[in-house]
């Protein structure tokens, strides 16, 4: 391996040469305490960044076993990391000079949730550090200013790795620092791991604080009021470091959120969205925990169907269209959240989260007066309503719902919660005994055996021999080559950095994975693994993937291979 020193002499001597002797300093270079590798070199100094990364051995690192032994603790140690070293890095961008991109200084920047990154990583066998970030190459025009340059790689990373990647340079108060993180995670695992155990399938804490600053700010609102658990519904949870901890546990089965608008019925569901995901202290939401698998289903008009089968919801066609492998190119608002409910089964969600305002209406309900007057053998959608404890009952499959404007669903809710200006009542006695006076409820039926096995043929993606190209566009949709896969309401996806990932992983999935045999939960499975041994290789090439990607979740994998239009079946 190449020295300091030898980088160092080579910039040197390409000083005020064309841009493209910059490649030449692309490899591997022994630092003191640290391996600096240049991943990638930017063509010119107006291009893309150049990508570096920075590797440290784990007994030089030294952050203590205990604190990445455990897969959630290496994630939120990572995370740690990642937001000190950014920290740290941020004074340092356009320090050195030039055109274009020159001197500019990148790394992740994480949001309230932490989540798995490339750009920190912590390897849970020995501990050893991997940091991954862009820096602009720095260049009069086209032209070479390597003592720039070496400002960057010699003085400004060495002063922030010194600072952050070394835990025996950490001073007491910063140690304790590191300390209150991992209790927080272990506090936080504990708690998802006692749901089930406890029949429930969300947990929000008294003195949660649920809404946000504002539609583009996910930081919590000040003044807002504080989360205050129903006392029918509280529960009190010991957890290994915080201690006994109290709110509301919302149990297997299916529950109501009602209330009038603005009054926090949305807030709260949205809060359970992204109870999957574990939040850094002083969100608010550090103890809001949702199961895992839960998905957030609603009505996407004009998405694309693949051979799913809705004829658990939807059947009989006019035209005789089999709905056992249903495919279209422009879903209705019914079919499409029919297909959803399908799609997420397939991906394993033990919970279904809905609004009935992004919700297709003859999807969700048929009231009598239209059952008096379009007979149900003139109609083949069997509305959710009828379906909803069927799927509790026989597939063990819960639903949380916002309702707003009916009350039907009174009939079939275990639990009734009433949202009054951000303060929750059980009101299930109540709606149950309102209900029966406007007659019985409509029938519930027991949930057909569907498939829920699929097997992709191939991915149309890089014909006649060309490399596929994949691009993000902002936080709303993913390009793959020509095609633009829509996840706009894929509501769960916490991150841009989740939707590169989900590119490079598609990608991957249709050169090496996707056979005609496996079928997608396979597909989907194998993913996971080789992401758990971090093998970078599903998300980049030659394990020096780009650093801006996060890892996401199985239910927005399958979500994004289902809107991918270039996958056939």
């Amino acid at each position: 391996m190449k020295t300091s020193g030898d980088l160092k002499q080579f910039l040197r001597s390409i000083d005020g040469k064309g841009y493209p002797a910059y490649k030449g300093a692309k490899g591997e270079y022994q630092f003191p305490g640290y391996v600096l590798s240049i991943d990638h070199i930017q063509g010119d100094p107006f291009a893309a960044p150049s990508r570096i990364s920075i590797q440290i051995q784990g007994k030089k690192a030294a952050f203590p076993v205990d604190t990445y032994d455990l897969k959630h603790k290496r994630i939120a140690l990572s995370d740690e990391l990642l937001r000190r070293f950014g920290k740290m890095l941020e004074p340092y961008s356009f320090q050195a000079k030039g055109s274009g991109k020159s001197g500019l200084l990148s790394i992740s920047r994480p949001g309230q949730e932490i989540l798995e990154r490339i750009a920190c990583q912590v390897n849970g066998f020995d501990g050893s550090l991997t940091l991954r970030l862009e820096a602009g190459f720095p260049a009069n025009g086209r032209s070479i200013r390597s003592e720039e340059l070496i400002k960057i790689l010699f003085d400004f990373l060495p002063a922030c790795i010194s600072k952050v990647c070394f835990y025996d340079a950490y001073t007491q108060e910063e140690k304790s620092g590191i300390t209150s993180v991992i209790e927080l995670s272990k506090d936080q695992e504990a708690l998802r791991c006692k749901l089930s155990d406890l029949g429930l399938i969300a947990f929000v804490a008294n003195g949660a604080i649920l809404p946000r600053q504002s539609g583009i700010s996910n930081r919590p609102m000040a003044k807002a009021v504080p989360f205050q658990s129903p006392s029918s519904m509280e529960v009190e949870i010991v957890l290994p470091h915080r201690g006994a901890i109290k709110g509301m546990g919302i149990p297997k089965g299916v529950t109501l959120i009602v209330g009038g608008g603005y009054h926090g019925k949305s807030t709260l569901l949205e809060a359970l969205e992204k109870g999957v995901y574990p939040h850094i202290a002083g969100d608010g939401r550090e103890f809001v925990i949702t199961d895992s698998s839960a998905v957030k289903l609603r009505a996407e008009d004009g998405r694309s169907v693949r051979k799913v089968d809705i004829s658990g919801f939807i059947n009989h066609l006019p035209n005789g269209r089999d709905t056992s492998r249903f495919s279209t190119e422009d879903a209705s608002g019914s079919t499409s959240q029919a297909a959803s409910m399908v799609e997420a089964m397939e991906a394993g969600a033990h919970v279904f989260l809905i609004d009935e305002d992004t919700s297709a209406t003859n999807f969700m309900i048929r009231d009598r007066l239209m059952q008096q007057v379009v007979k149900r053998s003139q109609e083949p959608i069997t509305p959710f309503i009828e379906r909803i404890r069927g799927l509790y009952e026989t597939k063990g499959i819960s639903t949380i719902l916002v309702a707003g404007s009916s009350g039907a669903y009174f009939h079939v809710a275990d639990h009734v919660i009433q949202m009054d200006s951000y303060v929750p009542r059980e009101i299930t006695k109540e709606a149950k005994e309102a209900a029966k006076s406007f007659g019985e409820a409509m029938q519930s039926l027991e949930f057909p055996l569907i498939n829920l096995s699929r097997t992709p043929s191939r991915l149309e993606m890089g014909g006649d021999g060309k490399r596929s190209k994949t691009k993000v566009l902002g936080r709303d949709s993913l390009k793959l080559d020509s095609e633009t896969v829509d996840l706009r309401y894929v509501e769960q996806i916490a991150d841009i950095e989740q939707i590169a990932a989900l590119g490079y992983l598609i990608q991957y999935a249709g050169a090496h994975l996707i056979d005609g045999k496996k079928t997608l939960a396979q597909i989907v499975d194998e993913l996971e693994k080789r992401m758990e041994l971090q093998d970078l290789n599903v998300l980049g090439e030659k394990n020096h993937p780009p650093g801006n990607l996060a890892v996401p979740r199985r239910q927005e994998m399958f979500a994004a291979f289902n809107r991918c239009r270039s996958l056939r079946f």
